[in-house]
């Protein structure tokens, strides 16, 4: 069992920037990022593995980076250029199987 503790949402003006963090509490060989935003269902956000092979949903590319230390076991979303569609809650899945509680990402002026 792998445990996941995201952090890093907040609330953010349109356009600007935020960095959340996912920490496992085991090694794992693929990240995964998701949201929900309210009344809609979870989505995917950005993946990428231990051998550094990433991928983006078409509504991030360009604007959203994931960054890993793998052996470090810790790993982030630096997003950018925030509209307020991204407004939701962001959560980080290991090996697509665990899942991390979740952190509020508002984007508003």
């Amino acid at each position: 069992q792998v445990q996941l503790a995201e952090s890093g949402g907040g609330l953010v003006e349109p356009g600007g920037s935020l960095r959340l963090s996912c920490v496992t509490s085991g090694s794992v060989f693929s990240i995964g990022w998701y949201r929900q935003a309210p009344g809609k269902q979870r989505e995917f956000v950005a993946h990428k593995t231990k051998y550094g092979m990433t991928n983006y949903a078409d509504s991030v590319q360009g604007r959203f980076i994931v960054s890993s230390d793998f052996a470090k076991n810790t790993f982030y979303l630096q997003m950018s250029l925030l509209k307020p569609e991204d407004t939701a809650v962001y959560y980080c899945n290991a090996d697509r199987q665990y899942w991390g509680q979740g952190t509020q990402v508002t984007v508003s002026s």
